[in-house]
């Protein structure tokens, strides 16, 4: 580093500490039997190369129909038989509206839109906790989509008499009917609907980018230097960066991307001294 580049060993291990700390084991012994400075620097940040005619495909940002986004609320109630429909008759099926309700009281539960829920639009799934009230007899409730196939499993089971309680996670139909939750009951009983939280599908929404751009770093003529940029803000993931000098002689011996920041080498192969930076292009997706 002395004699080729005319740099500053200390400085210059000072500044790859990161690097050095970073690096595993075969990393540094492919650095030791480096024959270039560029060589070892490949070998010490992990470079490695890929076929021009190798093919990259992106990973999918998800399904809008299974990867939902899962929104607590306050326990709010929205719907109880006692105050509105009556009983659930043994062997029948009672229909709630869940979405899109500016005020739950038409079927028993609160005088208003549950701190929002109502009025979030349609979503795909809701978490309730289920209260029977004194069921007529042993049996079970069955939840679920609106008017779709009622399903094998029980979401609670009770005896006689009980006041029993459970929160199950329920899928509900996003059609055009007024109602999405369907409930099945095997005995006659009333039923009390606590809503807690719901699932809404992702809504997709344009790429945010920042750069974190290090502090201008001088290199005297003929000199090597390099440096990390700062790491991404909480939240963002890095997805590239770059190096930049003042002169048009200002060589950028290695770049690379890292876990969390960018890393830069240069060159000033000019006679005067030169300013560099490096950056992190930081990114994230801001939609629900």
């Amino acid at each position: 580093m002395q004699e080729t580049y005319k740099a500053n060993i200390a400085g210059w291990a000072s500044q790859m500490g990161p690097v050095f700390a970073s690096a595993s084991l075969d990393q540094l012994q492919r650095a030791v039997d480096a024959r270039n400075f560029v060589t070892m620097n490949n070998a010490l940040l992990g470079v490695q190369t890929v076929a021009r005619n190798g093919l990259v495909m992106p990973k999918s940002i998800g399904n809008p129909d299974r990867d939902l986004t899962f929104v607590p609320v306050a326990p709010c109630r929205i719907f109880d038989t006692r105050l509105a429909g009556g009983q659930i008759v043994s062997n029948t099926t009672r229909h709630f509206d869940v979405t899109a309700v500016s005020n739950y009281a038409f079927q028993g539960g609160a005088a208003s839109d549950c701190g929002g829920v109502g009025a979030a639009g349609s979503f795909a799934a809701a978490a309730i906790n289920f209260t029977v009230v004194s069921p007529a007899a042993f049996g079970y409730i069955t939840a679920y989509p609106h008017l779709g196939e009622q399903p094998v499993a029980s979401t609670l089971n009770f005896n006689a008499g009980d006041i029993r309680g459970n929160l199950a996670i329920v899928r509900l139909d996003q059609g055009a009917a007024a109602n999405e939750l369907s409930v099945y009951s095997t005995t006659t009983l009333h039923l009390v609907g606590d809503i807690v939280g719901y699932y809404i599908n992702p809504q997709a929404t344009a790429l945010e980018c920042v750069e974190m751009t290090s502090g201008s770093i001088a290199i005297g003529a003929g000199g090597v230097s390099s440096s990390l940029s700062p790491v991404c803000t909480a939240g963002y993931t890095i997805t590239g960066g770059g190096c930049s000098s003042s002169t048009f002689d200002g060589r950028v011996v290695t770049t690379r991307t890292m876990a969390d920041s960018h890393f830069c080498a240069w060159k000033n192969e000019g006679t005067g001294t030169m300013n560099a930076t490096v950056y992190a292009r930081c990114c994230r997706l801001p939609g629900r």
